[in-house]
């Protein structure tokens, strides 16, 4: 038994013989912040030093023989006890050696204990990070849902650039399509920081920015363009969801002419047709009947000659609507052999017109006594 122990340091570290001791030997350690422990000792605990028997050894390393001679005969000559002072031998074997230790070698043992943490119990401390509900969801989902902000945090912060961050639940839902929907733009931040991937898309086809610009979240949505990657931006705002709508289209129908101009500033195209019928978003505008994004299209250079799938116009459109403004609005800007609705196509313009879906003209099926 090493009897130099630091005090400070549980268990026992030999204070006068670290420097040549090899430390392979230590098993199950576990580092923390506040101290320094062992799950199965090295070292037989010391609890009475009176019953230390003369011819115990003083060391118990496994590794190797270091040759050196008894600590008390080291460091004391004289052993017989004096009158009125306590015996030398028992002042050695207190002497805990602390200041022996200079700070540089302090921290050539912490450095060399924190390297040989146990992988098992790392492990185990992460053991969260694989751990799901029913439903798919992580304990990071769980925490975005309830804004637990303190976990959620502690979990961004200690897995950064990982999966863990990418994880979808069984609705494909990743951490950061929980933090548009619960409206919590810090937490994206912290998210997309941390090294998130904005583009995953949920079991609609959505990613985040798309539930964004349905819900007109004017917040999330500039700090998920502000804080994405270029090539990630240009992704996400060109790609179609399972309906065939593009963010812009999604911020046409739902009417957020916020959304729509700087969509349209950050490089998104203004003349993309979504995929169920082919128009744009100045064909939804009118679909939509707002004059106020119509103009904004026009304006930020929107093509009112551009063709739906079936041969349509914006200007066409406004022949199923009532709004004079907006069929003045077109009318000007509209090539004038593309001004005049064929009557062979009229059908074809009714059909296409019955073939938008709710999500896309904001409808709700829900009525509330018979409104």
């Amino acid at each position: 038994m090493c009897l130099n122990r630091n005090p400070l340091l549980e268990p026992a570290i030999c204070v006068l013989c670290y420097s040549r001791w090899q430390f392979v030997e230590i098993p199950h350690l576990v580092v923390s912040s506040a101290r320094l422990t062992h799950t199965e000792g090295i070292y037989r605990p010391l609890h009475n030093y009176d019953r230390i028997q003369p011819n115990e050894p003083r060391h118990e390393h496994t590794a190797m023989d270091l040759h050196r001679t008894s600590i008390l005969n080291q460091m004391d000559y004289n052993r017989e006890s004096k009158e009125g002072k306590p015996s030398p031998s028992t002042e050695e074997r207190l002497d805990s050696g602390l200041d022996s230790l200079k700070e540089e070698e302090y921290q050539a043992v912490a450095a060399e204990i924190r390297r040989l943490q146990c992988p098992a119990v790392t492990a185990q401390l992460h053991q969260w990070k694989t751990e799901t509900t029913e439903d798919g969801d992580t304990l990071l989902h769980l925490a975005i849902i309830h804004e637990a902000k303190d976990y959620m945090k502690a979990m961004i912060d200690q897995s950064k650039n990982t999966d863990f961050l990418n994880i979808q639940n069984d609705l494909r839902q990743t951490p950061l399509h929980l933090a548009v929907i619960t409206n919590q733009a810090e937490v994206c931040q912290h998210l997309l920081q941390s090294g998130c991937d904005p583009t995953l898309v949920d079991n609609r086809g959505d990613t985040p920015l798309h539930i964004a610009c349905r819900h007109g979240n004017l917040l999330c949505f500039s700090v998920i363009t502000q804080n994405s990657q270029k090539e990630h931006l240009r992704t996400m705002m060109a790609a179609c969801n399972y309906n065939g709508l593009n963010c812009l289209h999604l911020a046409s129908v739902h009417g957020f002419l916020s959304l729509v101009e700087s969509m349209v500033e950050l490089g998104a195209d203004i003349n993309a047709k979504e995929q169920h019928n082919g128009r744009s978003a100045l064909h939804l505008a009118v679909d939509q009947q707002n004059l106020s994004l119509v103009k904004l299209l026009l304006k930020k250079g929107a093509d009112p000659n551009l063709l739906s799938s079936g041969g349509h116009t914006p200007y066409h459109l406004t022949y199923g609507y009532g709004s004079l403004d907006i069929r003045q609005e077109l009318y000007l800007q509209t090539s004038p052999d593309l001004r005049e609705l064929p009557e062979s196509e009229s059908d074809d313009s009714e059909e296409e017109e019955g073939n938008i879906s709710d999500e896309e003209v904001g409808y709700d099926d829900i009525q509330w006594n018979g409104h």
